[in-house]
């Protein structure tokens, strides 16, 4: 990826990521303490339908070599 590309990404993903805290810290401060509850917390923010769309776009191979799950 090109430097311009990556320092772009960089800078909206650290943006995301200060949203991300900030609604946090309205709803559910005392989860942010321990890496589990900063886990359950993302994972129960909203994801953005055009992550989403962007990423069902292309189907995923397993590497060769890998078991299939």
């Amino acid at each position: 990826m090109n430097p311009e590309n990556l320092a772009q990404i960089k800078t909206y993903a650290l943006g995301i990521a200060a949203l991300l805290y900030e609604e946090a810290q309205g709803t559910v401060p005392e989860q942010l303490k321990t890496l589990s509850g900063l886990e359950a917390t993302v994972r129960g923010q909203y994801v953005s339908p055009e992550i989403a769309l962007f990423l069902s776009k292309a189907p995923v191979a397993p590497p060769q070599g890998e078991p299939e799950f």
